[in-house]
């Protein structure tokens, strides 16, 4: 029995998560991508001075997250099927978008978009409070509800990108078809160009100010708008709004 065993049956598979971090910390600094291999499990057994039989288990794992694929003679070769996973949750939501289901992404964006505050007060510059004004105008000027919604969806995500949580915006990115036709719903290009635009100039106030309950309170009114051109459905009342 090796160490690496030992810690295992004491730490309930710590042993395990190691290497799976070891492991994901290789692919950063060699710089792999999808379509490369991986070293052979005796190579990593030798590396990290462990058993085989943990390394196969770390395989498991990455495996189930999608990152790597495992063939006999092959071996272990980089792929990412953690975003079409992803989009396979979400895709159905496209297709037909209901009172619940704007409640249900609004909300995850609401515990999102008022959470990040203090770090987008830390991180944000002029050039940043600059940019998210022209986007904002590049909303008001365009021609069609489509595009508007474009802009609404980029000027969220640059706010987002203060934070300089590539996770949070790897998740936009896959819910993104599903809040523009959030932002579409019920929409005129005479509501984008007074209510959306307004409500966001005033985000933009309360990010240059560091104005933290305004900066809450302002964003969750701007996600909560629209929710009234979803009927409600017979029967039942509208719950904590």
């Amino acid at each position: 029995m090796t160490l690496d065993d030992i810690t295992e049956d004491a730490g309930g598979g710590s042993a395990v998560d190691q290497v799976v971090d070891q492991i994901r910390a290789l692919i950063d600094a060699d710089g792999l991508t999808v379509g490369d291999r991986l070293p052979t499990e005796r190579e990593l057994c030798d590396r990290f001075a462990i058993s085989r039989n943990t390394v196969r288990e770390a395989m498991r794992m990455l495996k189930a997250y999608g990152i790597v694929d495992v063939r006999p003679k092959v071996g272990a070769t980089i792929i990412d099927q953690r975003m079409n996973r992803a989009l396979d949750i979400f895709s159905f939501n496209v297709a037909e978008i209901s009172r619940q289901t704007f409640q249900d992404i609004q909300g995850f964006r609401e515990l999102i978009e008022m959470g990040i505050a203090l770090s987008v007060f830390h991180a944000v510059e002029a050039e940043d409070l600059a940019e998210l004004r022209e986007i904002n105008q590049r909303m008001v000027r365009a021609d069609s509800i489509v595009e508007a919604s474009e802009f609404d969806f980029e000027f969220h995500t640059k706010l987002i990108s203060l934070t300089g949580n590539r996770s949070i915006l790897d998740v936009y990115g896959i819910m993104k078809p599903v809040i523009l036709r959030i932002m579409q719903h019920g929409k005129t290009l005479r509501i984008i160009e007074g209510e959306t635009s307004m409500e966001h100039d005033a985000i933009v106030r309360a990010v240059e100010a560091a104005d933290h309950l305004a900066f809450q309170y302002l964003m969750r009114t701007h996600l909560k708008q629209g929710l009234a051109t979803f009927p409600k459905a017979s029967g039942v009342a509208e719950a904590g709004h």
